[in-house]
């Protein structure tokens, strides 16, 4: 059994590494902090949306810093943030065309980081990949890449790691051209905060401007433990959310 710290020691000393690995403490601690959530109502997903999110397994040579695919930043994060994005574009009334920039952005949100900390600025970098990128990854998907649903996907990435609070000119102007893509965006990226080792950084309803957040609260835990604990066990990382999304029956 490894001796190395935790990710629970390090966050309580303030020593997290640029490179964040869960490990079992960390799971069993997630388990036991459990919030008192009331269960989400089972939500049979669009067949177009089950569709993408069966494709949300992004390539590793997206990623800016390969040892970063099985972070805490990394494809586990990815896809339950795609499959998130996918729950709320539906319960918000998206249509399948939004629906799909929503999952494809959250899909590629996180791909541009150079460590698993702060890294301001991660989020520009990624809509800059993404746009250099549309062809390659729309056709990841299976869908076409149009100039608008670039615009659109490459703001909500641009915009994810930005607090509304800290908008500028700019950050309004473009959160105007896809203003519900990006607020699915940033709260089903805030859903996953979870998996991360302190109870000050889990989801916090102040930060996202989605009122559907609550209803989807238990889910996004259960996925977080499902998903995190299959990974643990020897199932490669798209595996143990493939099977995480199956047992929520979101596939």
């Amino acid at each position: 059994m490894s001796t190395a710290p935790s990710l629970i020691e390090l966050a309580a000393h303030g020593q997290l590494p640029l490179h964040q690995y869960v490990d079992h403490t960390t799971v069993a601690w997630i388990v036991e902090n459990q919030p008192a959530l009331p269960p989400t109502s089972p939500r049979a997903l669009r067949p177009s949306s089950q569709h993408l999110i069966k494709r949300t397994e992004i390539p590793t040579a997206w990623m800016l810093d390969t040892r970063l695919y099985t972070s805490i930043h990394g494809v586990r994060h990815a896809m339950r943030t795609a499959a998130l994005a996918a729950v709320l574009a539906e319960a918000n009334g998206l249509d399948d065309v939004d629906t799909a920039t929503a999952i494809l952005a959250a899909a590629t949100h996180d791909c541009q980081r150079r460590h698993d900390k702060g890294d301001q600025g991660h989020g520009d970098r990624a809509a800059i990949w993404l746009a250099a990128n549309a062809d390659t990854v729309w056709g990841h998907f299976g869908i076409t890449a149009t100039p608008r649903r670039v615009v659109q996907a490459a703001s909500a990435v641009r915009l994810h790691d930005v607090p509304y609070t800290a908008f500028t000119a700019d950050d309004r102007s473009d959160y105007s051209r896809a203003e519900h893509i990006v607020d699915v965006v940033k709260a089903a990226d805030a859903l996953d905060r979870y998996r991360l080792p302190k109870l000050t950084w889990w989801p916090d309803v102040r930060h996202v401007r989605q009122p559907a957040l609550d209803e989807f609260r238990s889910l996004a835990f259960d996925l977080v433990v499902i998903s995190e604990k299959a990974q643990l066990a020897g199932a490669r990382s798209p595996e143990a959310v493939r099977f995480a999304l199956a047992e929520k029956g979101l596939v």
